[in-house]
């Protein structure tokens, strides 16, 4: 029995400053967690590039269950040509989603008698189908025309234009297109916008012979005025909230939302060593209570970056050539790593109530660097021989405090078990003692 790993199509899925302690040296720390999209069940992963009107948007499917059963219906805004088709690596994506996820870094605190006091204003330097079965015949009945067909890569695809959703909806049930209950209104709105359908589905022949296993990220590439991305068909039969991580990579800089509130996640806090351990989960809930507090309907900025370089790198830029198969068409492979590309990351938890309309986004123009980073200072743990020292190791204790109060404040977690879990951790200092019973000492 032939299976593939999940693939929910990302969000077009359709049917289907530095921030250093006192007590730290000023340099960018060490890079040692990350949380990236595979945090998050069914997080659907969409890149678009976005130069002009020039869009290419690659989609990336984490469907699981026999491949005969993958079908994905996406409006497009024009009828697409075989050339402006492709498929790529997931590699590619999941280099794009190391290299732009919200990190954590540590500090380890120098011995007080020997602290080096660096000066302020240090810059940092970038880094030297089976085919239709009633026929084209049966489709004109139900006013839905066939614009083009085509086989790519393991997929056969199908460019629809049709002039009713009902006929539409019809059509696509009889060819074996699961439609969820609630699509005809949704399908409507996209015909009279005149917008095409892009449906796909697995040329098991083809899969066979490349091996199958997971099905490859899809890619379509064309102009038009509007920079959006169609989400709604992707609430009908969603049984609760979806997780929708979007990667744009622009030369005009940062990308938001125009018809949501783009946010940027919290960064640069202090927060226990201890999370070093559980970050993905620590991250999970800094995310949710973002979100919570912008009452569900936020979209969330976790990355914003000239590709050239990062500060701390979860990964190396991506080259030149992974660009352009991004659809990056103005990357320069003999220009090197240094690249004329901004990225941006957002990332959505939606559903038909919180986002009942499609994304519109637009290039702010902004090249402000942003991350959504964290900051682990591990405490110096020598005995004082100095008087620096001595005020270093009394001050450690309001210091522990401050960083519990944090994370309680970004996880709405409960301020006793973070300190539970520092005293476990072998944070406090002490003998034994909770170190916030030795703060009124």
């Amino acid at each position: 029995m032939r299976r593939i790993t999940r693939s929910v199509l990302a969000a077009t899925t359709a049917v289907g400053l530095l921030a250093a302690s006192p007590a730290a040296l000023a340099f960018c720390g060490f890079f040692v967690a990350k949380g990236d999209a595979k945090l998050f069940n069914e997080a659907s992963k969409v890149v678009m590039v976005r130069d002009g009107e020039r869009t290419v948007i690659t989609m990336v499917n984490d469907f699981q269950g026999e491949p005969s059963e993958f079908a994905m219906v996406i409006p497009a805004p024009t009828v697409l040509k075989r050339e402006q088709i492709h498929v790529t690596e997931n590699g590619i994506i999941d280099h794009l989603d190391a290299y732009t996820a919200p990190r954590l870094v540590e500090y380890f605190d120098e011995d007080p008698c020997n602290m080096v006091v660096l000066e302020e204003g240090i810059v940092m330097m970038a880094p030297t189908v089976e085919g239709p079965t009633d026929g084209v015949g049966g489709a004109a009945r139900l006013g839905v025309t066939i614009e083009a067909s085509y086989t790519v890569g393991e997929y056969d695809i199908l460019i629809l234009s049709a002039k009713e959703s009902d006929g539409l909806e019809t059509w696509l049930t009889q060819n074996d297109y699961k439609i969820p209950e609630g699509a005809s209104d949704v399908l409507a709105s996209y015909i009279k916008q005149g917008m095409k359908f892009f449906v796909a589905k697995v040329n098991l022949e083809a899969h066979d012979q490349l091996g199958g296993g997971t099905l490859r990220p899809l890619q379509i590439a064309f102009e038009s005025e509007k920079f959006m991305l169609p989400i709604r068909l992707g609430t009908v039969n969603s049984k609760g909230k979806q997780e929708l991580i979007l990667y744009t990579l622009t030369r005009g800089g940062r990308v938001e939302t125009v018809n949501y509130r783009t946010v940027r996640m919290p960064t640069g806090q202090d927060i226990p060593v201890y999370v070093k351990e559980s970050f993905g989960e620590t991250y999970k809930a800094i995310y949710a209570e973002a979100i919570e507090k912008e009452g569900g309907a936020g979209v969330m900025l976790e990355y914003a970056w000239d590709m050239a370089w990062c500060d701390p790198c979860a990964a190396d830029p991506l080259s030149a050539d992974q660009l352009r198969e991004l659809g990056v068409f103005w990357a320069d492979p003999g220009q090197g790593q240094a690249q004329d590309v901004f990225v941006t990351r957002l990332h959505a938890r939606y559903d038909a109530v919180s986002f009942p309309e499609d994304l519109r986004l637009s290039i702010t123009g902004d090249r402000t660097n942003y991350q959504g980073r964290y900051v682990m200072n591990h405490p110096w743990k020598g005995t004082a021989t100095c008087k620096e020292a001595e005020n270093y190791l009394a001050d450690l204790p309001e210091r522990f405090e401050r960083e519990a109060q944090t994370l309680a404040s970004l996880t709405g977690w409960k301020i006793e078990d973070i300190r539970a879990e520092m005293t476990a951790y072998g944070t406090e200092p002490g003998e034994g003692r909770p170190w916030w019973e030795t703060m009124w000492d």
